[in-house]
Parts: C-alpha cells; sequence; structure tokens
C-alpha cells in the first residue's frame, strides 16, 4: 500500500502504522512539501512550474558564465577591465557589509539621526539614540558607507554625533563604561540634557560645513523646541569652537601651517570668482532672478517626488525587510551596494564622453581661488579616454562627491548636457533607494550633488541653445543645489547661511533665500519634508511649531485624557507596584478623595485645608524637625532600608506633646482606607467610582516610585509618617538617566502593607490649565516650557483630566475636530 489511511492499522514498505490518522494543517503541509491532491494520488506528480523556473534560472546562469569569460578574455596590456570590476565590487561590497553589521549592533545608528534628534530635542525620549555605543557604530559605520561608495553624505551623521557627545560628555559616565565613574552630580535633569544635545548637534553641522551662525540657526529652526537667550549664546559658542578646532587641526596636517586657519570645514565649496581676465562675468543678475525662481519651482517638485518615492521604499521595508531575520536587511544593504557600483561603472564605459581639458589647467597653485581651480582640474578622470581628455561621467561619478561638487561649481571645462541629464537620473534614483538601508547614512551631500548637476545643467542649455552667454555656470550649479536641497528637507533660514558661509560670498544671500523659499512652499503643496516623514513613519507623536486657528474651537476638556490613574499621597506599596506594573504611564496625579466624612475638618473650604495640610512642614515644632532629620537617608545604608519595609512592627517612637494644630493635621495621616487603598485604580470600577471628585496636590513622576521602592523608602502603619527616610535631591537622581525598572524589583525584600509618603518627592506646583482653556493656549504651554503632563483642574482645585504630548498631535486634534463638528 502506499501509505496508512483512517484509522485502520496498515503496513507500508518502509514502516507499519496504527491507530488514528494525523491530521495536518494546510500551513503544516506546506512546509513539509506535501498537499492534500498529493496524498490522494498513487504516483508522484511533476511540478511542472517549479521545473520552468528552474530551466529560466539555468539559462541565467549560463549567459552570466558566458559574460564573465567575455570579459576576462578581453584584458589587455593596460589590465583586465573585468578584473577591476570584480576588485571594486569587492572593496565596496566588504565596507558596506560591515557598516551594516554595525548597524545590527546598534540599529539607531541607522540613517542620518536626524529625524531621531529632532524627535529628542522636541522632547521624546528614543531608546538608545544618544549611547555611547551609537556613537562608535555611527562614527565607523559612517566611514564604511562612503568608502563602500555608496550615495550617502557623512554630513548628516555627523550632527548626530555631536549630539551624543553633547549629551554623553556633561554626564561623566556611561552605560557602556560602568566601571568609569566621576562623582559629578551636576546636570542631572532631561532639561539641561536638551540644551546640551542642542549645542552638540549645532556643533556637528558647524564642522561639517564651517558654519557656525548656520548652525546654530539649524539647532533653532529644525531642532529644539525649548529655546532660550541664554542658550543661544552657548550653541553659538559651541558652534565656533567646533568650527576654529576642526580648522586648526585641518590645516596644520594639510598644509603643515598651525594657526592658518584655511580650512573651515569638512566641505568646502571654494570661491566663486569670475576671472580677472572675463570683463562681462558676473556671478548673477537681476534677469536671473527669474530663472532662480523656476528653478526654486523646480526643485521643489523633484525633492516631493524624492520624498514620495522614499516614503514609499521605507514602508515597503516595513512590511517586507524589517519583520524578516536581521540579515535580510544586510543582504538589501549589499543588493543596493551592487546595484550601484555596476550602474557607475557601466554609465562611465558606456555612456560618458571624452572631452578636451581646459587650458587653465596649468595655473600653478597660488592663492586660495587658485588653489581651488588646481584641485577641480586634477581631480578629472580620463578613464580609457585618449590624451588630453576626460571623461565627463566618471569625473562625476568616480570622485569623492566633495570634489564632484566642486568639478560642477568650478570646473572650467564643459559637461554635455546629455552626461548631465544621465548622472541627474541616476544619482537621483539611486540616492532615493539608498537612504533608509541599515547603514548610517546622510542626506546633504548627494542632494546638494543631485541639485549641483541639475542646476548646471540648465546653465548648459541655457547658454547653448537660448544664447544667454553671460550666465555664470557655477551660480546656477549652486541654485540648483540649494534648490533640491531645499526641496527635499524643507529648511529655510539656517539652510541659507549654511551656503552663504560655505561659499563666503554675501551676494548670494539674496538668491539663496528666494529659491529655498520657493522651494519650500512648492514642495509642501504636496508632501512633508524627509525628516518629518520618517518621524511620522516611525509613529512618534512630534508637535509642530503651532496649531491651526481652527484649533481654538475646541478648549482642554475636549482633548484632555479623563480616565486617571492616580496615587494616593500615602500609598501601600502593594498598591504602588500594582500601579507601576500594569500601567505605563511616565507620572501619575497625587490626590485625595473628597468624601463626606472629610467635609466636617474642610470646613467647606477645600483650598484652605488643603494648603495647611502641604504646608505642615513650615510649622512643625523643632522636636519634630530634628527627629525627621535624624531619619534621612544618609544614617541607613541601602541594605537596612530594603529590610526595614520588611519588617512588620517597627519600633515606636515616644510620644510628643503637640499643640492642637498639630493634632488636627495629624488627622489626615491616619490610615484611612481612601488615602492608601489595598487595591489600585481599577477597570472594574463604576463611574462614579472613577469620576469622583479628587483634589490635586501635585504630580510624582514613575522613577520617582520606582526609586522610593528599590530605595526601601517608606513607614509601617504603627508609625508616623515622620519616621520615613528621607532622600535627597541627589540621591534621587543617582541613577539619572537610567532609573530602575519596576519589573526588576525583588518583592520579596518588601512588606506589601508598608506605606510610602509620597507628598515630599512629588512637584506640588506643576503648570495646570482650566478645562475651559484654548487648545492654542494649552499647545504652546506645553510646546515652550517642555512639558510631559499637563493636568487639567478646574476652579475648587479638583483635578477632572490630563494632557499628554498623544493628546496635542496633529492627528488627534484632527479628530477631535471631526468630533467636535459632528456633535453640533
Amino acid at each position: 500500500m502506499a501509505g496508512c489511511r483512517g484509522s485502520l492499522c496498515c503496513c507500508c514498505r518502509w514502516c507499519c502504522c496504527c491507530g488514528e490518522r494525523e491530521t495536518r494543517t494546510p500551513e503544516e503541509l506546506t512546509i513539509l512539501g506535501e498537499t492534500q491532491e498529493e496524498e490522494d494520488e498513487i504516483l508522484p506528480r511533476k511540478d511542472y512550474e517549479k521545473g520552468r523556473w528552474y530551466e529560466v534560472v539555468k539559462w541565467t546562469v549560463v549567459f552570466a558564465i558566458g559574460v564573465c569569460t567575455g570579459l576576462v578574455e578581453e584584458c589587455s596590456q593596460k589590465g583586465c577591465l573585468a578584473l577591476s570590476l570584480l576588485e571594486l565590487l569587492g572593496f565596496n561590497l566588504t565596507f558596506v557589509f560591515l557598516a551594516s553589521l554595525l548597524v545590527l549592533i546598534e540599529p539607531v545608528a541607522a540613517g542620518s539621526g536626524i529625524p531621531e534628534i529632532k524627535c529628542y530635542l522636541n522632547g521624546v525620549k528614543v531608546p538608545g539614540i544618544v549611547r555611547l555605543r551609537t556613537l562608535l557604530c555611527k562614527v565607523f559605520g559612517v566611514l564604511f558607507s562612503v568608502a563602500g561608495g555608496l550615495f550617502v553624505g557623512k554630513e548628516g551623521p555627523m550632527i548626530h554625533s555631536g549630539a551624543v557627545v553633547g549629551a554623553g560628555l556633561p554626564q561623566f559616565q556611561s552605560i557602556s563604561l560602568r566601571k568609569i565613574q566621576f562623582n559629578f552630580p551636576y546636570f542631572r535633569s532631561d532639561r539641561d540634557k536638551r540644551d546640551f544635545v542642542s549645542a552638540g548637534a549645532a556643533a556637528g553641522i558647524a564642522a561639517a560645513f564651517g558654519a557656525p551662525i548656520g548652525a546654530t540657526l539649524f539647532s533653532l529652526e529644525e531642532g529644539s523646541s525649548f529655546w532660550n537667550q541664554g542658550l543661544t549664546w552657548k550653541v553659538l559658542f559651541c558652534s565656533m569652537s567646533a568650527t576654529f578646532t576642526l580648522n586648526f587641526f585641518r590645516s596644520g596636517i594639510q598644509f603643515g601651517s598651525w594657526g592658518s586657519f584655511q580650512l573651515p570645514g569638512l566641505l568646502n565649496f571654494g570661491e566663486f570668482k569670475c576671472s580677472d581676465s572675463d570683463k562681462k562675468c558676473h556671478l548673477w543678475t537681476a534677469m536671473d532672478m527669474g530663472f532662480f525662481v523656476v528653478m526654486g519651482v523646480i526643485g521643489g517638485l523633484l525633492g516631493a517626488t524624492f520624498n514620495c518615492l522614499n516614503k514609499r521604499l521605507a514602508k515597503y521595508r516595513m512590511r517586507n525587510v524589517h519583520p524578516k531575520p536581521k540579515l535580510v536587511r544586510v543582504l538589501e544593504s549589499l543588493l543596493v551596494s551592487l546595484v550601484t557600483t555596476l550602474v557607475v561603472f557601466v554609465a562611465s564605459m558606456v555612456l560618458g564622453e571624452c572631452r578636451q581639458m581646459s587650458s587653465s589647467s596649468q595655473i600653478s597653485n597660488g592663492s586660495l581661488k587658485l588653489q581651488v581651480t588646481s584641485d577641480v582640474n586634477s581631480s578629472i578622470k580620463a578613464f580609457f579616454c585618449p590624451n588630453d581628455t576626460y571623461n565627463d561621467m566618471a569625473t562625476l561619478f568616480f570622485n569623492p562627491q566633495e570634489s564632484a561638487i566642486l568639478q560642477l561649481f568650478h570646473q572650467d571645462g564643459t559637461f554635455s548636457p546629455i552626461t548631465l541629464a544621465l548622472f541627474f537620473v541616476l544619482y537621483f534614483l539611486l540616492a532615493c533607494w539608498t537612504y533608509g538601508i541599515s547603514v548610517p547614512s546622510g542626506l546633504f551631500v548627494p542632494s546638494l550633488l543631485c541639485g549641483a548637476a541639475f542646476g548646471r545643467l540648465v546653465a548648459n542649455v541655457l547658454k547653448s541653445y537660448i544664447g544667454l552667454s553671460h550666465i555664470y555656470s557655477g551660480t546656477f550649479s549652486l541654485i540648483g543645489a540649494a534648490a533640491l536641497l531645499g526641496g527635499v528637507v524643507r529648511m529655510t533660514i539656517s539652510l541659507t547661511v549654511i551656503l552663504i558661509e560655505s561659499t563666503n560670498e554675501i551676494t548670494y544671500g539674496l538668491p539663496i533665500m528666494i529659491t529655498l523659499m520657493v522651494a519650500k512652499w512648492t514642495g509642501d503643496f504636496f508632501n512633508k519634508g524627509i525628516y518629518d516623514i520618517h518621524v511620522g513613519l516611525r509613529g512618534v507623536p512630534l508637535l509642530e511649531w503651532e496649531t491651526e486657528v481652527e484649533m481654538d474651537k475646541l478648549r482642554a476638556s475636549d482633548i484632555m485624557e479623563p480616565n486617571l490613574t492616580y496615587v494616593y499621597p500615602h500609598t501601600r506599596i502593594q498598591s504602588l507596584v500594582s500601579i507601576l506594573r500594569t500601567t505605563v504611564h511616565h507620572a501619575f496625579p497625587v490626590v485625595t478623595e473628597n468624601r463626606g466624612n472629610e467635609k466636617e475638618f474642610m470646613k467647606g473650604n477645600q483650598l484652605i485645608s488643603n494648603n495647611i495640610k502641604f504646608k505642615k512642614s513650615s510649622i512643625l515644632t523643632r522636636a519634630g524637625e530634628q527627629r525627621r532629620r535624624s531619619q534621612s537617608m544618609k544614617s541607613y545604608p541601602s541594605s537596612e532600608l530594603r529590610n526595614m519595609c520588611d519588617e512588620h512592627v517597627a519600633s515606636e517612637e515616644p510620644a510628643e506633646k503637640e499643640d492642637l494644630l498639630q493634632q488636627m493635621l495629624e488627622r489626615r495621616y491616619t490610615p484611612y482606607p481612601n488615602l492608601y487603598p489595598d487595591q489600585s485604580p481599577s477597570e472594574d470600577w463604576t463611574m462614579e467610582e472613577r469620576f469622583r471628585p479628587l483634589t490635586f496636590h501635585g504630580l510624582i513622576l514613575r522613577s520617582q516610585l520606582v526609586t522610593l521602592l528599590v530605595r526601601g523608602v517608606c513607614y509601617s502603619e504603627s508609625q508616623s509618617s515622620a519616621s520615613q527616610p528621607r532622600l535627597s535631591y541627589a540621591e534621587m537622581a543617582e541613577d539619572y538617566p537610567r532609573f530602575p525598572d519596576i519589573h526588576d524589583l525583588d518583592l520579596t525584600l518588601l512588606n506589601p502593607r508598608m506605606i510610602v509618603d509620597v507628598t515630599p518627592y512629588m512637584n506640588p506646583s506643576p503648570f495646570t490649565v482650566s478645562p475651559n482653556t484654548h487648545v492654542s493656549q494649552v499647545f504652546n504651554l506645553f510646546r515652550t516650557m517642555g512639558l510631559r503632563h499637563l493636568p487639567v483642574v478646574n476652579a475648587v482645585g479638583e483635578i477632572v483630566g490630563i494632557v499628554t504630548r498623544h493628546n496635542l498631535t496633529y492627528e488627534f486634534l484632527q479628530a477631535r475636530l471631526r468630533q467636535h463638528y459632528q456633535s453640533l
């Protein structure tokens, strides 16, 4: 028999089986290579589809063997073309492979890092974005990416690298170097860290372009959400320091003249000057301004196209590449490197034109302008062209990107319009494909190079076909670079100043500014900038600069979150652990419930009674103050504190004579069930229980609550809250920024019946808004003050909701506005 069927006992050639037949799902049958139809057949059936695909692959491999054999046989005395291509592929694939491996070690190191830094400065914590390991993977990874021939730049990752240095250096500690610690208790807050990250990001772009003022404006325009005048001076000073430090060492190493300051940035655009012999030459004229506006429109359209294509590629990667094993990302990077190398090599061989070298290449080195001209003319590539000629396509493809930009800005010889058009199309498509793969990669320089080719093409067309001989090709190339870069990243003020500082030519200020503004306006009709698109794809709740005017139809009560998770001033450890383990909130309101048994004490005035309660420390007797100081954190080792929370019965303190006000205040600390419940607020509560009146007293952070539990800050039910150990601010911030996690807490060390007094550690006066506050006011307060939580408190001091970053995102506000219109 062919097999076993049903529940019968049967024997086949290889085995015997009895009992019921094992059933398999269609997925299991597919994995095992079986199908239901095959089970019903006696003889095996040939898979004709697989056979046809096998034949196609066989013919393809045979064709590849023939091509490779032909290339190998085409070797000449000057070398072998096929071996040169294989060597180039070997080098490029090896470097790209190393860059991809570094990204596997630290995935946050992929890309330029500008979207992540923008999110961080906007107030969103991105895990691992400013770690030392991220810096190392970023620095070495971008070196390998650029060396691997990918169409990426190193200027974008320099911004990320500078931000990491700005975040880590003032901390004097690193999670990667735990054993190296310094006693440096300063700058232990998110606000200070954001300021240093802003300065580091500006220093990175200042070193890249030699533009300290533009870098400061970049950090203001594209980066920081929370800015002040003092920070402006600090960031500018940091940018200046980075620029002149780099200039000092590069000038000394390259020219041997230390202190000459000849090379301000890594990317040098050279000096734009007409030759003295050409009296009709002008950098630009008023008539050229019309062409610049048109180029700005085209640059905006090209930038929108670039962003649209890259967004579709990013979505495809998120659906089909990222869910698969990490090796697939490495294979994608290698595929991009392989295609890029083949396109560069074949395009230079087949599509390049041999053009005559300019006579000005004989100019010797003199001034800076002559030095730039000599460097430009010495970087041309012959690439199988006869003597005294050069291959224009190979000159653009086989030079470093900075040298290719200088070629388009300052080359005295001409580039064929066909070569420029083909180079632009190929570079545009490959750069769009490359941005987003799992390697560190920047976008500034590829956009500048692609735009420079576009501008040079426009200049050649105007000169050759329209007869405008007065046009200076370098100016049009610069304007094209600005137009495309502005259309992709949608920056205006900072990019204008960066390009002016990089060219050292103030007369370019007006055309560059107009071109960038037109490119931004044109591109904004279709989509957002490339960095904002990638931020949106990651689902980060990034806050815009301001809300739309239409949003003022909404109030704080329309957008707030009314379902609150809160804690009481005195809460049992059992309840705190339950709250922290079942929620992901970063802050909790500290409240008391307005119940009937408290009305007699409050005497109808909640605000006065609560103010008296939380100013208790100012009216304690001297003996009580001394007792509280003696029980500070410094008098208890960490282990003793943990054991203290494990004690069921604590030593009683001697009774102390207190006045009438003190006794009245102590009534508020008696173990009422409503002040520290055995159970945390539950989803099973009724509407009446969930929305009971809650008097708001302050906010306490998750990290603070976990720290209190880890340090054993609590007191027994038989004791007064004054017996609870107290932690200083330095001790509370000791673990910053890696606070302990609640899931790592050893619950066996804690007694769930012990009580934690959170009032000394909460923020008793956070920013609050009324339920009737306009959304624009809520948004401006939240964004400018760098908030993460904004309680909504009514006129009698009761919290009715809370506003977080999610409640102020554009999508959330749009949804609430639609609900508002539907309710009218």
